[in-house]
């Protein structure tokens, strides 16, 4: 064999070798570590993290998939989200705002990505960027329109929205802002109260009960999520109706939303964490927002503070409690 065909042989042995080795440094190793991260415990967040772990599960990838919860504890977070990035891991999902922001300051030198779940508001919560190239992730914004509309089904003649939230949650008071901002838009009355902890709570209701509100309306709020049977204990002995963002805070005894789809949801991070898993960049992939809104009413709800659903509207709504109690979540 001559000389000039064991070069050309040579160099394209060279030239393969190069291809497979770069073909598999553009994915992560055969077993993927993947973190979950949640700051709290509630249906919501429990429903964004299992979806995803099941996505992941059924997935051609063999994830590693290790779960954590601070339950309420912002100093077990940081603890945690330190632990977790010791522990050498491939991907993190901080689940909720909060969490996701911790996890930019804990992992920003790192180079690990970051694919966060349900965080309303990205900008704002300062997750996007130049120094956020290794985050991406899926938003749980509700656009303010589809708010006022929800109350408007039920209620076509509401006079005034009781807006009530969580003033630490950068998710809950975007939410708020965006609903007042349409409504100042388009001349609709609201009264607003903001709690600083969950002892508050009762108080809130009650204050925004006193000032005349026809509708109460909490958004994605982690904290008043994991507090809705005192939410509607008040709110139902008065005949308010509450309009949730989120399908669980319905299940959990809200009376309405047009919110999120919080399987949905753990889907589209499930996704994103398969795409970056198999060689993405999280630079490379923008954050997205929710692909449809759930629409559920409670009629065990309905009937606790009377209110009479036209054949219409309700064909338009899927029934998530039934007036006996039955519960179809997570169906």
């Amino acid at each position: 064999m001559s000389n000039r065909k064991m070069t050309r042989i040579t160099v394209t042995l060279v030239l393969v070798l190069a291809i497979l080795l770069f073909t598999a440094g553009s994915a992560l190793a055969d077993t993927v570590r993947v973190a979950v991260v949640q700051p709290l415990s509630h249906t919501s967040l429990n429903q964004i993290r299992d979806t995803i772990i099941s996505e992941l599960e059924a997935s051609d990838v063999d994830f590693e998939i290790i779960t954590k919860n601070a339950e309420g504890d912002s100093a077990a977070l940081s603890t945690i989200l330190e632990n977790v990035k010791a522990d050498g891991i491939d991907i993190l999902v901080p689940i909720a705002t909060n969490t996701a922001q911790s996890s930019k300051m804990v992992f920003a030198d790192e180079g690990i990505p970051v694919v966060f779940a349900a965080v309303s508001d990205p900008v704002a919560a300062g997750l996007t960027g130049d120094d956020c190239a290794f985050i991406t992730g899926v938003s749980n914004n509700i656009p303010a329109a589809e708010i006022v509309t929800l109350i408007s089904d039920f209620q076509p003649d509401y006079k005034l929205i009781g807006f009530l939230y969580t003033s630490s949650e950068t998710n809950s008071v975007s939410t708020i802002n965006a609903a007042k901002a349409y409504c100042d838009a388009n001349g609709i009355a609201y009264e607003e109260v903001s709690i600083a902890n969950l002892s508050e709570l009762q108080t809130a209701v009650e204050t925004l009960v006193s000032k005349g509100v026809d509708a109460l309306y909490t958004g994605n709020d982690n904290s008043i999520a994991s507090a809705m049977s005192t939410y509607i204990d008040v709110a139902y002995e008065y005949g308010i109706p509450v309009y949730c963002g989120a399908d669980s805070m319905v299940a959990d005894g809200g009376f309405a939303t047009i919110g999120v789809d919080y399987v949905q949801l753990g889907r589209q991070v499930a996704d994103l964490v398969e795409r970056i898993a198999a060689g993405e960049q999280p630079e490379d992939i923008p954050y997205e927002t929710l692909s449809d809104y759930a629409r559920f009413v409670n009629l065990q709800a309905a009937d606790k503070i009377g209110i009479a659903i036209s054949e219409e509207i309700l064909a338009s709504y899927n029934v998530l409690v039934e007036a006996d109690g039955t519960s179809h979540f997570g169906e």
